[in-house]
């Protein structure tokens, strides 16, 4: 599952409601954020 962050268009490994794969919690600023089938394109730790 994948999750974007609308406002950077980065796109994590996650889904909308928990951590992504790098640490960031979606449920802060949580209409920031959808679940999308996109490619993963965030390149920190967890999610690369």
């Amino acid at each position: 599952m994948a999750v974007k962050h609308t406002p950077t268009g980065i796109v994590h490994i996650g889904q909308k409601g928990g951590i992504t794969g790098c640490g960031t919690d979606t449920k802060e600023h949580s209409n920031h954020w959808s679940n999308t089938s996109e490619k993963i394109t965030c390149t920190k730790n967890g999610c690369h």
